[in-house]
């Protein structure tokens, strides 16, 4: 059955647990208009439907769920005065019930035969699902074919989590409309829930046969933050090592061998690492506002049975990320703001994008955003440290309570052969660069930046090494306290102090106020 022929109370038993929906009440006005009265009669006895939504509550994997669901065989799903008044109704017994919202619209959009006055309507359910959404629940859409119009514009594009259908057309603009008025047809493909994943408005495209699994999953992480592991111990004050080595006192490693080693085509990533360690993994696509940078994975997901938002830098992709990537780490953000989840990042690159298209993109701008935004991230923030950190691409993914990192990774402003050329004018010299810069995890550890070292890749084989940084990783979740811990910020002030680099000429009277 597609998306566009199945009825609201369809897709609502679709997702339910057998006999658990229960219809909430849905708004009628008798308009004074005959005509209009007699049309709403027949779209009444043709569909089956009193409205063109149908609200309620369900269970689902024995979880209460709201659910507001457009009927399109009622008038093309449009939306007059009562069916805005029955949405705005939902969205606030839900908010005041604290319950989650799954909304699967379809529609033409606002309702013609009640002119401006169903177009105005728009702002008070926008405003309806700002509320639920500030109140910290979580607000999902699975757009039907067609969702347009007014429709798409407010309750259909205002998900923390947005998927839709296999081939429905989803857009503000109705194709008919753009005929109309230009002469010309709309662009094929343009307005397909397939494209729309692909350039990053919306996360997935979910048949529907799927659907009730794919809300579960969400909802396990979102409206189930979980406890954490009563077992697990603190990884602060460190540094701790986790894996086969249990020194505390590790040797300090060649600095090349970690460059080189993290450069390995072959070391797992972020991927591997989920792959390993966590379940209820939903991945999401993109800012949700048109960007999507594959350098840049953002999910929802479960670690050491607790919930939270992982943005980490996939090595997979292509090594550096542009500025729409960290648009999408800042929804990340926002993300585990709103909803009360901790958050993971996983540093892996070999730094930002460097092009006239990223500079024009606001790189800079939006690493400073990032970091900003992160300093001060009211959740819980656990950083992991997979491979490389070059950068500001690196930095902006940074500040963190608990700083976790793989024995051969290294953070460094650029890659050491971008040193060696400013130093040195040549890269000649990028081993040296590499030794002398103290950008190996353990030297970050000794000076207090880094929290608990896991050993390195090469020492216990992959299983146990993404092993190992899933258990510092869960530990780190677990974690209870305030946030942002003064320690977010601390740690970094700590790596500074008087120092000299091995082999570089001294300036005699450095500090000299003469």
């Amino acid at each position: 059955m597609s998306a566009e022929s199945s009825s609201a109370a369809s897709v609502i038993e679709s997702v339910a647990d057998p006999g658990t929906f229960r219809a909430w009440t849905v708004q009628q006005h008798v308009p004074s208009d005959e005509a209009y009265a007699a049309s709403l009669d027949r779209a009444r006895q043709r569909s089956g439907a009193a409205e063109a939504v149908l609200v309620g509550e369900l269970l689902l994997a024995g979880q209460r769920l709201a659910v507001i669901a457009g009927e399109f065989g009622f008038l093309a799903g449009s939306v007059g005065a009562s069916a805005a008044e029955t949405i705005v109704a939902a969205l606030d017994r839900a908010t005041a019930e604290r319950l989650p919202v799954l909304a699967m619209p379809t529609s033409g959009g606002t309702r013609m035969q009640e002119g401006t006055p169903a177009f105005l309507q728009m702002v008070p359910i926008a405003a309806a699902v700002a509320r639920h959404r500030r109140a910290g629940l979580a607000y999902l859409v699975w757009l039907r074919d067609p969702t347009t119009g007014g429709v798409m514009a407010t309750w259909g594009s205002l998900g923390q989590v947005c998927v839709g259908a296999p081939g429905a057309l989803a857009g503000f603009l109705g194709p008919r409309v753009y005929e109309a008025v230009f002469s010309r047809g709309f662009p094929t493909g343009v307005q397909v829930t397939e494209n729309l994943v692909r350039v990053g408005v919306i996360d997935a495209v979910v048949p529907q046969e799927e659907l009730r699994e794919w809300v579960r999953r969400v909802l396990a992480v979102v409206a189930t933050p979980g406890e954490s592991d009563p077992a697990a111990g603190s990884v602060a004050g460190g540094p701790e090592t986790t894996g086969a080595t249990e020194d505390l006192e590790l040797t300090i490693p060649d600095a090349w061998d970690c460059v080189l080693a993290t450069r390995d085509p072959g070391r797992p990533g972020v991927r591997q690492f989920l792959a390993a360690a966590a379940t209820d993994v939903t991945e999401l696509s993109g800012t949700g506002e048109g960007e999507r940078d594959p350098g840049i994975l953002l999910a929802l997901a479960r670690l050491g049975g607790r919930s939270c938002v992982v943005v980490g830098q996939d090595r997979s992709a292509a090594g550096t990320f542009g500025p729409g990537g960290l648009r999408t780490a800042r929804r990340g953000y926002r993300l585990a703001a709103e909803l009360g989840l901790p958050l993971l990042t996983v540093v892996d690159t070999e730094g930002a994008e460097l092009s006239a298209a990223a500079e024009e993109g606001a790189m800079a701008g939006e690493i400073a955003r990032a970091l900003a935004e992160l300093s001060l991230l009211p959740v819980p923030v656990v950083a992991l440290l997979l491979g490389s950190g070059c950068g500001g691409g690196a930095l902006a993914l940074l500040p963190s309570d608990v700083l976790i990192a793989a024995s051969d990774a290294w953070i460094t402003p650029l890659p050491p052969e971008g040193a060696s050329a400013i130093v040195h004018r040549t890269t000649a010299e990028a081993p040296r660069m590499a030794r002398e810069q103290r950008i190996t995890a353990v030297e970050l550890a000794s000076l207090g930046v880094v929290d608990a070292l896991v050993s390195p890749l090469a020492a216990v084989g992959e299983a146990d090494f993404l092993d190992a940084c899933a258990d510092a990783v869960a530990r780190g979740l677990s974690l209870p306290g305030p946030a942002p811990t003064p320690d977010r910020i601390d740690r970094f002030s700590r790596a500074v102090g008087p120092f000299v680099v091995p082999g570089s000429p001294q300036v005699e009277g450095a500090g000299d106020d003469r």
